[in-house]
């Protein structure tokens, strides 16, 4: 079984020798990682391991504001550029030494189009090596959130990339591999040993890391276990000291446990549904000659369908906010009074359909993931019922997050459930990956529903460089509006994350979902 696997491994790992205090920590949750090439796929869980052995010139400290990293201090020498100290005596994992050459590597290399990450470098022209421990980021215009965006512009060796013949960026739609894909060289906390997908991520700490850990956590274990009663079992046994992933419905049983200890807060992730609104015909669909998702009353009429309440009541045991805008609380943008849903109106639906020639529906595939966020599968399968209701029946296709990933990356779905975590903490990260209409770069690199909205892209080209705070912030209201008024995203809930772990586990809770090592203590 593959959870014995992980208890020999756990195993494994206790039995090596550590400092004294030095602590291992078995860390669950239902999701796998996607690959561990740093610049290939902008996905939480991925991020979420990879940002313990990868670094950025920035990072967020423990009250999510930024600080210095691979870059010790910064200045603007003009407005559109900021000129970067580096940070001396920096080694990667293999020893060699950390320098400009590597950023300027590392900025050519998560531009190249097949990867997903393009927009944490997101109005970067360039990055200029100055001298072996300086670099110019060279910008298109004024950047209000540049320092948040490069938090997740990590850092790769360009000597090991070149060694290994890694300068490529996975193309993992393809179903391409490299050598970065199943190895890692990065600056960061922890080592990563080894990864053997759907059973475990093994990673060691850095001693010779420049900063301190907090935490006393030398080694590592990820499990994914996507069956909920295996991994609520496995915290309960004792067998795993933390679980990100709890069952909605084991939570309240959780939070009896003298031995067990829940740490609650809520996410900066909206769960939403993603029409393809843009193709002259749906691939999968029985309407043929025309996209029923290019009329917005259809579009209104999935969103009036949804019974946000009974799926936060039932489907989510309240473990959920009812969403109505794309952006979470937390996020800078969000405002609470758009962010009402308007009730379920089956009856209202059903006359939209009318309106738009489909008075008797019409069929459409769902593709969902089933081990990736709370309950998203049971979530999709509560929409389907809510939906068959006004005449839609949508044929349900739920696959593992990997699987699932790469067919609507290769834009082969006609309607799909995912979910968006906001990185930077601002709206624009979300409008722009998800809305602008999809370039070559960053602007709508995770735009797979072919939306092309002229207002949203003029809004989002403005925000990118205004640097008045109260003109950006109107702007960003003004995106929101439209995206929500034209329902061009279907937004379901924004999720709540509590986290579960052996009473003796001290760590901080993150609305990004990122459980951190070096802030993690185990007694």
């Amino acid at each position: 079984m593959k959870f014995n696997a992980f208890l020999a491994a756990a195993a494994l790992a206790a039995a090596v020798a550590l400092p004294a205090q030095a602590q291992t920590l078995r860390w669950a949750a239902q999701n796998d990682i996607l690959t561990m090439d740093p610049h290939s796929q902008n996905h939480a869980t991925t991020n979420a391991i990879l940002m313990h052995a990868y670094e950025g010139l920035t990072r967020y400290n423990d009250k999510y504001e930024v600080e210095p990293a691979l870059a010790t201090k910064w200045t603007f020498v003009s407005p559109t550029q900021v000129r970067f100290e580096l940070r001396k005596g920096v080694k990667f994992h293999d020893g060699t030494p950390f320098g400009a050459d590597d950023v300027v590597f590392s900025f050519g290399r998560i531009k190249q189009p097949q990867g997903t990450m393009q927009i944490y470098v997101t109005g970067v022209n360039e990055v200029k090596k100055i001298d072996e421990h300086t670099v110019d980021l060279v910008l298109a215009a004024p950047n209000p959130i540049l320092l948040r965006n490069i938090v997740d512009f990590r850092i790769m060796s360009k000597a090991w990339a070149e060694k290994n013949n890694a300068t490529k960026v996975q193309d993992y739609k393809a179903k391409e591999e490299n050598f970065a894909t199943r190895n890692v060289m990065g600056t960061g906390p922890y080592r990563i040993l080894s990864w053997q997908p759907e059973q475990r991520v093994m990673m060691a700490r850095n001693d010779a890391w420049w900063d301190k850990h907090k935490g006393n956590v030398a080694q590592v274990v990820y499990t994914p276990i996507k069956a909920e009663g295996t991994r609520v079992a496995a915290l309960l046994s004792g067998d795993v000291d933390m679980l990100t992933d709890i069952p909605t419905q084991d939570i309240a049983r959780l939070r009896t446990d003298k031995k067990l200890k829940i740490v609650d807060g809520p996410e900066v992730r909206t769960i939403f549904f993603a029409p393809d609104v843009g193709s002259p015909e749906l691939k999968y669909s029985n309407v043929k000659g025309k996209n029923p998702f290019a009329d917005k009353r259809v579009r209104q009429a999935l969103g009036l369908a949804i019974d946000r309440e009974a799926i936060r009541r039932s489907t989510m045991s309240g473990m959920s906010i009812p969403a109505a805008l794309m952006v979470a609380p937390g996020v800078n943008g969000h405002d609470k009074q758009l962010d009402t849903p308007a009730k379920a109106d089956p009856a209202r639906a059903k006359a939209l359909l009318a309106e738009a020639g489909y008075p008797n529906g019409f069929e459409v595939r769902l593709n969902c993931p089933n081990n990736r966020y709370v309950n998203d599968e049971k979530i999709c399968q509560a929409v389907t019922a809510m939906w068959a209701r006004i005449g839609v029946k949508a044929s349900l296709v739920a696959e593992n997050m990997a699987t699932f990933s790469q067919k609507f990356q290769n834009f082969d779905s006609s309607l799909y459930m995912l979910g968006w975590g906001v990185a930077t903490y601002d709206a624009q990260y979300m409008i722009q990956s998800l809305v602008r209409t999809r370039t070559s770069g960053a602007d709508g690199n995770f735009n797979f529903s072919r939306i092309s909205d002229p207002t949203v892209d003029r809004l989002t080209d403005a925000m990118k460089s205004e640097v008045d705070v109260a003109k950006r912030n109107a702007m960003i209201r003004e995106a929101l509006l439209r995206i929500k008024d034209e329902v061009l995203l279907i937004p379901i809930h924004h999720q709540m994350r509590p986290w579960a772990m052996k009473a003796g586990v001290t760590t901080v809770h993150r609305s990004d979902d990122r459980p951190e090592a070096r802030f993690t203590s185990i007694r």
